[in-house]
């Protein structure tokens, strides 16, 4: 019996290397044994000779030699047929790793400890997927002769999986140090060669696995021989071409997306679950079809790999369907927690629905068991979720998949409670009535009651995964799978435990109190007045009669229940962000990062615990403490001084000095700086910087974390080995002198230099003082005294940085200014600190050491420290394809940093075949130039193909990962920074990773339960958003960023909710790389990849920790366009997650506590955006039907202090104001929701910058309006997130992190926002409108405001909208953008836009006719019509259905005794439809125009085809505006019931031409030839192909619907310039406006462009033309609500004449009584 086959032979097998060969690598070979793999090139420039892996000598001490180790790499790749720089590369990788494991543990312990977590200990990927897979058994006996747990032919049972693990660990403790490097070897060998297959971790264990067994089956006394002549070509490649061919085709030899959504596509999971259960490995049938791979002997499998049909072995695990039933399933807890405490609520509180013959005037309350009966389908409600989430559940997962729980029994167990709960109500309601009462039926009902409350109960706290089943045990190996890969989840520590389920009582506790009282009681009266509301005497409407007009009070009461349900869920969130804010303040205050912990004197004891936390020496050289502290202090005075931060006369302040000391002769004495003492005295305090300086806030941070707990540091060379990866693609590398100095583009009002140095003022003179210094030196000649003349001399300093353009002093203002942005050379120098923190701490600890020669030995044994512990790689992506001026400054980066390790991919081009090869290259400073001026890399490493098949950022990720050196990573993006100081304590953050000793015996089974079998996977550290004082966008993204990454991740990783969210979080290196990689990457699905790997992290039992101490800088988007696109991204990333396998592991397997920090912490976050605005639209739907029904109502009066048992005065009046109050109540909630997202903000400023910070940061936002930009950006996230889900369509959008300081024209904003925000802003507008003439309360200005926001929002945060000019040129531009694009393809233009937001729904053909396309692609997957359909019918048509609801009620004469019924419904047909059938008309006689005029005409009238257009469209508007005034005049001139019945044609006619367009109109072509063949004639010339015959039909269903949208366009736009007008004409409101944007006083703005005088001349003469223009439009636009009074009550013409008799004109009120209707001020009795 064996745990892991390791027969034991003779050592001469693996010395038999020289036998093998090398191949074309003999010249390596030639180099010294152990010297043949090492990197080198790097220390070739020292004069001393270093020894690479110093921990790993001398040869005595260490278990097996370096020159053995190298052996065994080249016998593998003689064996397997590696790539020779793999195996250079791997050799380099896994010495280091045990040079950095060996100088803290030993050489042995280093050994074993790897090992362990590689391949045979608790925690190794390897060893759990071992036993999950049962690859025990057969090694044991082969799984063929397993049968029911018994061995055939003998009856023996198979071993226990105890027996199984117990052999493991004893196999490995026998293990020999040589056959531990072979296993590490082989496994390295493999993972450095998978490429994207290291996406898929227990594929990669099964080919270890065949390979381990093909090696140890190799007879010693045979000659070794080759097995595979490529190990990449055998086994990678197969894989690789599998996943390919999923998502791409080979079409003329180019790749082009295949039209498969992510529930067909089989993506990296699916393949890798195959490997998860022995049943799924029987799937790999060889190329025979018959044989099963696994059938084979161990040892011949891995000969056959190739041979094995991949596509017949893998299917989808998981089905990712595009649909909100995910929401449904993977969050059923929440929906249970809140439908079923709403339904106890709401049902509780409607007795008036269930009393048997309910009268007012006795309030007679329903009988008890009637209540308790109806409060008791709560149960049936969560019963129904949970039945609905299982039906789910089982389509997601398909029965074949050997991991899917059974979801039969638990569903049969829901479908009996379900009738047990529900069975009671129907027998009791049914058959004995809700009037009766007896002992028996109370009997029932309590009973019932009871169980509904244990139901609902148990259903919110248990799992879905695990209601109504029962546990596997322990020892079935069935469910080990799901044991190690899906439920490994860490346990909380006791005190974390008590905390998590403290705050989620408190936050429900609170919850349901506040609900009920400020909600659910509000409710209580609307819900009584409505439901007895009977006599309304409606039957205005020829069609329904009075049969639909009678029910409006209960419709509107369906209404009331469904926004507070909405409210109820909304409350939760806020709660949750209350409780969190409190909970991460008293962390703070008890972790002491708060400024309101005065005793902890954070300045005045800096000096000690700089000694004691940062600095590791032994007791004898503490004498010296004060030396060793000066050393660190002043290099970090001195690095901020070089940074331009600080002033020479404040280093000199700020720094210890060596002073004679008085008392013996010759003697030194170190001078501490008056700094320490006089910070933490307040009249001192404000001398030595100035407010708010980068300097002051660095240092503060730095001296609050030494006062935070942190973990004992040992001896610098006892510190793990990490590596920073940052990815790259194609942000700036480092400032050329044009971007600085010049206007960005034609809307630019500013230089980039000019900006930065408003921003940093002091900085910048630093800086010049700097440079001026350093002119002085060079120049000699400094004769002249003349101090004006010194003054203009001054002035090309003290405006470019420089006096004369030498190449060095123009590279000095570039990085000066790179520093200043989010350039990628930020990044590098920034992160380099870690080399400079790690020389200086190596230098500090050696003070005085003898072993030394001198200072420079000293200085190149700190270089080499550094090079040892810590390496930083850039992934270029695109390096292969930079431009020169990219080249150039690579070329910069490395000539500044030469230990800068630069990976890229490297392509080769077979000139026969055109075959493209692909290679990971990686370069840095030390290597030589070739021919071409390249640098020769120093490993090439070949891949199977183009490894960047996702959205990039994770495959650009993995291919670099094998450059990584050392235990951990840290993962950075290209908008960073870092700080000296702060990388002063890197030895602590590692020393969170707990490793800084390993158990003795890290294989035992002892361990289990212990932290060993739950190691710390990651570690997050703060962030500092160094952007947060650019303009007031800048700020808000600054504060989310904050509250998030700081305020909510303390608790978070508190109470185990916390993921990894990419950016400067530490990553333990074997962890991940065995897991699947630091992201996962199928494109579209995995867009936001950084999450999955936290959420790998959580479901394969790794720990997530937050770091207080430690912060990095990170730049956030600063303008509104780059924030929205980051926004859209993350809410559409978001949808994504929503369908992933992971999302359904996590909601339906966590424990309550933990998923609902989950929960709350991520999707919950997005979930509420859509409820907010899925809040106002209901809010407006019940205010509409309301007002309808309250206009030409009689309503009561109302004193809340009168019994409600007294008569309603006057008679037959409706008690409306309780709804009213309702009403009021409701706006007050959603406005809380919307202010609470500034609460952590404000707590986050109060606690750790004080008072005052807190107060002006949070007034300046709300002087800029940012709660109207909340608005906008909940309705962004709201768009994007339900978008996604619905239609797809997630890409990467690269999101621009320049200044925000260009003018945006209107027309780019336009088309941007149009479909997320500006179309629903506008409907809502109108219900608004509606609403407030109907029925005016003052509660409804909140959501004018809202609409406003919703509108304007794009344009107010617009530099320089407001410049008088600039808008009217602005003007010119949307009507040329309205009418080009129809003669010649133009990209900007209404056009494009309309079929680029068409393609959204239609999707785009792949075929490409030629290379300048013009339509951007949104998503080549098409969506199915049927889901289309579905999704986007049902919440248009529901809203169309509740206005229609409300429109009808309006003309259906409420009231009116002798009503003449009318037949509304006809009245709305006609006008949606009458537009569209004429557009239709017009449309068919100018093709037929086109076809005959066209080709000829356009020969010598090149802009025909623009003016049909513009014709045709002219004719649409004309057309749509008789219609709106046919409207009015059928409502007899009623102007608010107008609106109405306009909103509800507008609504149809979108849901009609948004459905032909789906059934009828096939994919977009990319170009837009079709168009312009339509307008010109030119069919035959258009070069469409067969396509001739089927295009003029198409577009002819394109340019119906065209048409109306042309229309709709042009009057939204028009009306948003418009409501900007009265801003326009604030005086100087250019000013205020840039004021409100970037807080710079009006000396100080930003100046206008320079222009030449004809440049100004025409610019004024353009505008005034164009104002004129606008004037005209703004007349003609007034003209249309102007022209009907004219007509009517000037020229008294009655044009109800001409009106056909079918559609009659509607009357008007008020009716024949002499009763005031609608609402009226004094109806409300008020009591003082």
């Amino acid at each position: 019996m064996s745990g892991f086959k390791t027969p034991h032979f003779d050592s001469k097998k693996w010395a038999e290397v020289e036998k093998v060969g090398l191949g074309e690598n003999k010249g390596y070979y030639h180099r010294n044994p152990g010297e043949t793999l090492a990197e080198n090139d790097y220390y070739d420039i020292y004069s001393n000779k270093f020894d690479p892996y110093p921990a790993w000598n001398p040869k005595e001490t260490v278990p097996i030699t370096r020159e053995d180790i190298e052996a065994v790499f080249l016998q593998l790749t003689a064996i397997f047929g590696f790539q020779f720089d793999n195996t250079r590369n791997m050799f380099d990788y896994l010495m280091r790793l045990l040079d950095s494991r060996a100088s803290r543990l030993g050489p042995e312990h280093a050994l074993r400890s790897i090992h362990a977590d590689y391949v045979g200990g608790i925690n190794s990927n390897f060893r759990k997927w071992y036993f999950a897979a049962q690859m025990d058994l057969d090694d044991f006996v082969g799984f063929d002769n397993v049968k029911n747990g018994k061995v055939k032919d003998t009856n023996e049972a198979v071993p226990t999986l105890e027996a199984a693990e117990e052999q493991w660990v004893a196999n490995m403790q026998a293990l020999s140090p040589t056959y531990t490097v072979i296993q590490l070897a082989l496994y390295l060998l493999i993972w450095g060669e998978a490429n994207n297959i290291r996406f898929m971790p227990e594929c990669i264990c099964f080919i270890f696995k065949c390979c381990n067994d093909y090696y140890f089956s190799i007879d010693p006394d045979v000659p070794v021989e080759r097995v595979t002549v490529s190990f990449l070509d055998h086994i990678i490649t197969p894989l690789y071409n599998f996943y390919c061919d999923q998502l791409y085709s080979l079409v003329d030899g180019r790749y082009h997306r295949r039209d498969k959504d992510h529930s067909t596509a089989i993506g990296y999971d699916d393949m890798n679950q195959l490997f998860w259960h022995s049943k799924g490995l029987e799937r790999l049938v060889l190329s025979d079809k018959e044989t099963k791979l696994i059938k084979l002997p161990p040892r011949e499998r891995y000969a056959r790999l190739n041979e094995v049909q991949w596509h017949k072995a893998f299917y989808k695990t998981f089905k990712e369907k595009r649909s909100w039933s995910h929401v449904v399933t993977n969050f059923h807890r929440v929906w249970i927690i809140h439908l079923s405490a709403f339904w106890y609520y709401s049902i509780y509180n409607s007795p008036t629905l269930y009393t048997h013959n309910y009268q007012s005037s006795m309030d007679n309350p329903p009988t008890y068991q009637t209540q308790l009966s109806l409060l008791s389908l709560s149960g049936s409600v969560a019963l129904m979720i949970n039945l609905v989430s299982l039906l789910f559940e089982f389509s997601y997962i398909p029965r074949k998949w050997h991991g899917a729980q059974p979801v039969a029994g638990r569903l049969l167990v829901t479908l009996l409670f379900f009738i047990l709960n529900t069975a009671p109500t129907v027998y009791l309601l049914g058959f004995q009535g809700t009037g009766n009462q007896s002992k028996l039926g109370l009997t029932i009902a309590s009973m019932q009651f009871t169980l509904s409350i244990f139901v609902v109960v148990y259903l919110s706290i248990a799992p879905l995964g695990k209601v109504f089943s029962r546990k596997p045990s322990s020892a079935n190996r069935k469910y080990l799978p799901q044991k190690f890969f899906i439920t490994n989840f860490y346990l909380l520590t006791d005190t974390d435990k008590i905390a998590s389920h403290g705050l989620w009582l408190a936050i429900f506790i609170s919850k349901f109190l506040e609900s009920y009282f400020f909600l659910t009681l509000s409710m209580k009266d609307p819900i009584r007045e409505l439901s007895i509301l009977k006599n309304i005497n409606c039957s205005g409407e020829s069609l329904f009669g009075s049969w639909l007009c009678s029910k409006q009070p209960y419709i509107i009461l369906c209404l009331i229940y469904l926004t507070n349900l909405v409210l109820f869920i909304l409350d939760t969130y806020l709660w949750y962000i209350i409780w969190n804010t409190l909970f991460s303040v008293c962390r703070s205050f008890y972790v002491g990062v708060s400024i309101w912990t005065p005793w902890r004197n954070i300045f005045s004891r800096l000096p000690k615990r700089i000694f004691s936390k940062i600095i590791s020496v032994t007791n004898e050289k503490n004498l010296r403490s004060k030396s060793l502290i000066s050393q660190v202090w002043n290099s970090i005075i001195i690095s901020m001084y070089r940074e331009h931060l600080i002033s020479l006369e404040n280093v000199q302040n700020l720094i210890y000095k060596s002073i004679e000391d008085p008392s013996q002769e010759g003697g030194i004495i170190l001078k501490e700086p008056m700094f320490f003492v006089s910070q933490e005295d307040q009249s001192f305090k404000s001398t030595l910087f100035s407010k708010q300086s980068e300097a002051q806030r660095r240092i503060t941070f730095f001296a609050q974390s030494l006062s935070t707990p942190m973990p004992e540091v040992g001896p610098i060379h006892f510190v793990p080995s990490f590596s920073v990866l940052v990815p790259h693609y194609s942000e700036k590398i480092i400032l050329s002198l044009r971007e600085i100095i010049r206007e960005e583009e034609q809307y630019s009002h500013v230089t980039m230099l000019e900006y930065l140095k408003q921003l940093h003022p002091l900085e910048w003179s630093c800086f010049v003082k700097d440079t001026k210094m350093l002119a002085e030196e060079f120049e000699s000649d400094s004769a002249s005294t003349d101090t004006g003349k010194d003054k203009l001399d001054d002035l090309p300093y003290y405006s470019v940085g420089f006096k004369i353009a030498t190449p060095e002093y123009i590279l000095r203002t570039r990085i000066w200014a790179s520093l200043r942005s989010q350039t990628l050379y930020r990044t590098i120098s920034g992160f380099m600190n870690y080399a400079r923190a790690i020389k200086l701490l190596f230098d500090v600890e050696n003070q005085g050491s003898s072993s030394f020669g001198d200072d420079a030995e000293k200085i190149e044994h700190a270089a080499i420290m550094a090079h040892r512990k810590f390496r930083i790689i850039t992934s270029m992506q695109r390096m292969k394809y930079f431009t020169p001026e990219e080249r150039e400054n690579t070329d910069f980066l490395l000539r500044a940093y030469p230990e800068l390790q630069i990976c890229y991919l490297d392509e080769e081009i077979d000139e026969n075949t055109g075959a493209v090869t692909f290679y990971s290259a990686l370069i840095d400073g030390s290597c030589s130039f070739l021919e071409n001026g390249d640098r020769e890399p120093k490993y090439r490493v070949r891949l199977s193909g183009n490894p960047i098949l996702g959205d990039g950022k994770s495959d650009n990720q993995n291919h670099s990962l094998i450059f990584c050196r050392g235990e951990y990573i840290q993962l950075v993006d290209a908008n960073q920074d870092n700080y000296l100081e702060e990388c002063l304590k890197i030895r602590s953050v590692l020393a969170e990773f707990e490793e800084a000793t390993f158990p003795l015996d890290p294989y035992t089974n002892e361990l289990e339960r212990s932290n060993s079998a739950f190691p710390v996977a990651i570690i997050g550290t703060r962030e500092y958003i160094f952007s947060e004082n650019i303009g007031i966008l800048g700020d808000v993204a600054a504060g989310k960023e904050q509250t998030f990454g700081t305020l909510f991740a303390r608790t978070l990783a508190h109470i185990g909710g916390k993921l990894h969210y990419g950016h400067p979080d530490f990553l333990n290196g074997i962890f991940m790389t065995t897991r699947g990689g630091v992201s996962k990457a199928q494109k579209g699905l995995h867009l936001n990849e950084d999450i999955y790997a936290g959420m790998n992290v959580l479901l394969r039992g790794g720990r997530i920790k937050h770091c207080e101490y430690m912060q990095c800088g990170k730049g956030r988007d600063l303008g509104f366009g780059s924030i929205l696109n980051f926004t859209t991204k993350i809410g559409a990333g978001m949808g994504e997650q929503m369908l992933s396998r992971e999302y359904f592991y996590l909601g339906t397997q966590l424990p309550i506590d933990r998923f609902l920090s989950f929960y709350y912490a991520h999707p919950g976050f997005h979930l509420n955006n859509v409820f907010i605005i899925l809040s106002i639209q209901l809010f407006l739907l019940v205010s509409a039907n309301l007002a309808s029904l309250s206009r030409e109502s009689v309503i009561c009066e109302y004193d809340r202090f009168r019994p409600i048992t007294d008569p309603k005065r006057p008679s037959g009046c409706y008690n409306l104001i309780p709804v009213i109050h309702w009403l009021q109540r409701c706006v007050v909630s959603i406005f809380i929701v919307f202010i609470i997202s500034f609460v952590p903000l404000g707590v986050q400023e109060l606690t750790e910058r004080g008072f005052y910070k807190a107060i002006t940061r949070l007034s300046k936002q709300f002087a800029s309006f940012s709660p109207l930009f909340e608005v906008f950006i909940c309705k962004i996230y709201g768009h994007s997130l339900a978008s996604d889900i619905s239609i797809g369509g997630a890409r990467y959008l690269a999101t621009g992190r320049g200044f925000a300081t260009i003018r945006v024209p209107f027309v780019t904003l336009y088309s941007r926002f149009a479909v997320e925000s500006l179309y629903y802003g506008i409907i809502c507008g109108l219900l608004i409108i509606y609403c407030s003439i109907s029925m005016w309360i003052t509660s409804l200005l909140y959501f004018w405001m809202s609409v406003v926001g919703l509108l304007i929002c794009p344009f107010l945060y617009n530099p320089n909208q407001f410049s008088w000019n600039d808008f009217f040129l602005d003007y010119k531009e949307f009507i040329h953008w309205l009418l080009r694009g129809n003669s010649k393809a133009r990209i900007s233009s209404w056009i494009n836009f309309t079929r680029l937001r068409r393609s959204r729904i239609v999707g785009v053909k792949s075929k490409r006719m030629s290379l300048n396309e013009e339509i951007k692609v949104v998503s080549e997957v098409k969506p199915s019509r049927a889901k289309l359909m579905f999704t986007e019918s049902v919440f248009q048509l529901s809203v169309i259905a509740i206005i229609g609801v409300a429109y009808l009620f309006a003309n259906s004469q409420n009231g009116n005794v002798r009503a003449t019924p009318t037949n509304s419904v006809l009245r709305i047909a006609v006008v949606t439809f009458g537009p569209i059938v004429i557009n239709f008309v017009l449309l068919l006689v100018i093709f037929f125009v086109s076809i005959l005029v066209g080709p000829i005409f356009t020969f010598f009238c090149k802009k025909l085809p623009s003016f049909l257009a513009a014709f045709a469209h002219s004719l649409a508007v004309i057309n749509h505006v008789f219609f709106f005034e046919l409207l009015w005049l059928l409502q007899g001139w009623d102007f608010a019931n107008t609106i109405l019945g306009f909103t509800l044609a507008t609504l149809i006619q979108c849901w009609f031409l948004q459905m032909t367009t789906i059934i009828f109109v096939s994919k977009e072509f990319r170009h837009d030839r079709s168009n312009r063949s339509w307008w010109s004639g030119k069919w035959a010339t258009a070069g469409l192909g067969w396509y001739v015959i089927t295009q003029p039909i198409r577009e002819f269903f394109c340019k119906t619907s065209e048409m109306t949208y042309f229309v709709g366009d042009l009057f939204a736009a028009h009306v948003i310039l418009y409501t900007q007008i009265p801003i326009l004409l604030i005086p100087y409101a250019d000013k205020w406006h840039t004021l409100m944007l970037f807080w710079l006083k009006p000396g100080n703005q930003i100046r206008p462009r320079v222009l030449s005088k004809r440049q100004k001349k025409k610019r004024r003469l353009q505008a005034i033309l164009y104002f004129f223009l606008f004037l005209f439009s703004m007349s003609l636009f007034a003209f249309i609500f102007v022209i009907p009074t004219i007509f009517t009550k000037y020229l008294k013409i009655d044009l109800t004449e001409y009106v056909p008799r079918a559609l009659q004109v509607q009357p008007t009120g008020p009716w024949p009584t002499n009763r005031k209707v609608g609402f009226l001020k004094s109806l409300e009795i008020k009591q003082f």
